[in-house]
């Protein structure tokens, strides 16, 4: 893809200063990137690093992967929200073939690889022939492709083959293969845009659909096409994804599709169609992952982090409209002359002369500041929307100030592969200890061998880490709580009555050992029956909605185990008058609004963890391990099952 040069008004600023404004506003995308750069390696030390550099790299690559696949279909004038989803999909039936199935892991790969594309053919013959609007027909595969990733995990995670996993592994000790394989995808949509028939039809079709039917192209055929080579490369991210995780996650890449949008609209694409290219969408996935790795090593708040990349994406596509207001030139569908080739090689001149320029100048900048006094410490949530963890917080903050220790928490919003990239992150950052909740265990192993590598020691919390070593591992035993929670319901009931069971989130460690802890321990009770179980994904509203709607089945149940409090509380509301006198409720976790509801009666019991205590003796275990003491493997924290008699004198 080329751009048109401006042309020369009257009065209009000339000589190098206006060519150079010129080529800034031409290339707003790359513009964004460099000052974004700058920013960052003036307000971080640890920002303009190799190893940093390298991470950015990697944090990119699935983005980019998925956005290139996106923008064959933003060029053509369409729309693809499911390769999230298809991303999913086509590592867990990878996963699920190489291991369950018993499938050869080459065959396997390619299963995975039809899957993506089969997944784009359905999209592509929905908007094409079924002439569904491909944002109805994408956002239909979205839902069928995440709902087929449960299933076939059973909404848990598939550890990946070691053969497949070096995938996320690196080349000669230093060039991560997610960086490779992002390049190579590049490389083959700049060369399927630019050089082939049917990258000038996505231009033509995105341009003018009518007039490109008119002209003689087949656009239905050419649309089935547009849309097999988005899922063929959601296929791909997929793999680099779950390779990076050494898991296939039935949860995983949600969201992922907006970001593979706004990465295809930063780098120049329209949405109108007719116009993108590979480096635009390339660069823009690059701004968001600089975006995210610099808050991190900058210890921004994990909320203002989402207000602040939702600004600059607006900024970035503000700007663009403004150039082209301004009439900076539109890039062209397809063609490239001479002279565009010589601009577009000056521009990445240009930029690497400012990169360059960066680097000595925040050498000079960091180079003479000295260490910090305060010891620096990392902590990784899974989430921070959920009041058991928002406690964990607390803790770990009330004991860091306590102990002069500077403490950064990000939330990894139950994303795997976002917790991946924060502590990656962590381990670039100059910290001298990292404490992760972990999203999935497994899936934390590979990021928290890299920080193994570079000598910083990880304390898990809540949750342990798989295939990595931990210094300690700081938590309550959640199945010996389910089985305290199946105790305690089954007795309020007299060993006799039928209950149901509201499921965490699919695929989490926490809901699959307090599943399994309440279902040995009601083995103890034979006259209590399950009659349903249902996933609530640890959710007060969907506690709510699930509750109610079990009610209509099952009107005569006589108890209810929820694997956390917030769902439990959105029980309690369905029930309403119910609760607490012919249905009894027991939760997890042991929150305030939770035990709230114990002293009020609606609530029977919560089994509670105390988590403000694993927050404040899992940043006590880090420090003592960063300054090289010797800490405990196994640091237990009881659970406790809280009712009406013994709620007062609880403290969590």
């Amino acid at each position: 893809m080329a751009t048109d040069t401006l042309k020369s008004k009257p009065g209009a600023q000339g000589g190098a200063t206006g060519g150079l404004r010129r080529l800034l506003l031409d290339n707003g995308a790359l513009t964004a990137l460099i000052v974004l750069v700058i920013a960052m390696s003036a307000l971080s030390g640890d920002f303009l690093t190799a190893d940093n550099l390298l991470n950015v790299g990697v944090q990119a690559a699935v983005t980019a992967i998925l956005a290139f696949g996106v923008t064959f279909v933003i060029v053509s004038a369409g729309i693809d929200l499911s390769v999230g989803s298809v991303a999913a999909l086509s590592a867990t039936v990878l996963a699920w073939s190489a291991t369950e199935a018993g499938i050869p892991v080459a065959l396997a790969v390619v299963l995975a690889v039809l899957t993506g594309i089969v997944c784009g053919l359905v999209n592509g013959f929905l908007v094409s022939y079924g002439k569904l609007p491909p944002f109805i027909a994408t956002l239909a595969m979205l839902s069928v492709a995440r709902g087929l990733s449960l299933v076939i995990s059973q909404g848990s995670p598939i550890v990946f083959p070691d053969s497949v996993s070096h995938l996320g592994d690196t080349l000669g000790g230093w060039l991560p293969v997610p960086v490779l394989v992002m390049v190579v995808m590049g490389l083959l949509t700049a060369f399927v845009l630019g050089r082939t028939y049917i990258g000038r039809s996505m231009y033509a079709i995105g341009g003018n659909e009518e007039a490109a039917r008119l002209s003689g192209l087949r656009v239905k055929k050419q649309k089935l096409a547009i849309y097999a080579f988005s899922g063929l490369f959601a296929a791909a991210a997929g793999i680099v994804l779950a390779s990076r995780l050494a898991s296939a996650q039935p949860q995983a890449a949600q969201g992922y599709e907006l970001d593979a949008i706004a990465a295809v609209v930063i780098g120049g694409a329209s949405l109108a169609g007719g116009t993108g290219k590979a480096s635009g969408t390339l660069i823009g996935a690059l701004i968001l992952a600089v975006l995210r790795n610099g808050l991190n090593l900058l210890s921004v708040s994990a909320f203002w982090q989402q207000v602040v990349i939702g600004v600059v994406i607006a900024l970035a596509v503000l700007f663009d409209t403004v150039r082209r207001k301004a009439g900076a030139g539109a890039p062209a569908a397809g063609a490239s002359g001479g002279g565009n080739k010589g601009k577009q090689a000056l521009t990445y001149v240009i930029a690497a002369v400012v990169a360059v320029a960066v680097v000595g100048a925040t050498s000079l900048l960091h180079g003479g500041s000295s260490a910090t006094a305060k010891p620096k410490i990392g902590l990784s949530l899974s989430t921070l929307n959920n009041p058991f963890f928002v406690q964990i917080r607390d803790g770990a903050e009330e004991e860091a100030k306590k102990l002069g220790v500077d403490l950064t928490v990000t939330d990894a919003q139950n994303d795997a592969s976002q917790q991946a990239n924060q502590l990656q992150n962590f381990t670039s950052g100059s910290l001298d200890a990292v404490v992760v909740n972990p999203v999935d265990s497994d899936a934390a192993g590979p990021s928290v061998r890299g920080a193994n590598k570079a000598d910083i020691p990880v304390v898990a919390v809540d949750r342990g880490v798989n295939k990595a070593d931990t210094s300690a591992l700081v938590a309550s035993d959640n199945v010996e709580g389910g089985a305290l929670g199946a105790k305690a319901l089954a007795e309020k009931l007299g060993g006799k009555g039928t209950i149901v069971i509201l499921q965490g989130q699919a695929g989490t460690s926490a809901s699959r050992e307090r599943g399994a802890g309440f279902a040995e321990g009601l083995k103890d009770y034979p006259g209590i029956k399950v009659v349903a179980k249902q996933p609530a994904d640890f959710d007060r509203t969907k506690g709510l909605d699930v509750m109610t709607n079990l009610l209509q089945a099952h009107p005569d149940i006589n108890g209810v185990f929820a694997e956390n409090d917030e769902m439990a509380l959105g029980a309690i509301k369905a029930l309403g008058s119910k609760a607490g006198k012919s249905v009894q409720v027991v939760g997890f976790d042991g929150t305030p609004d939770g035990l709230k509801a114990v002293e009020a009666g609606t609530l029977y019991a919560s089994v509670a963890q105390q988590p403000s205590e694993l927050g404040r003796i899992a940043v006590r275990n880090a420090l003592r391990a960063a300054d090289g003491e010797k800490v405990e493997k196994m640091v237990k924290v009881p659970v406790k099952v809280v009712t009406k008699e013994n709620v007062a004198g609880f403290e969590g």
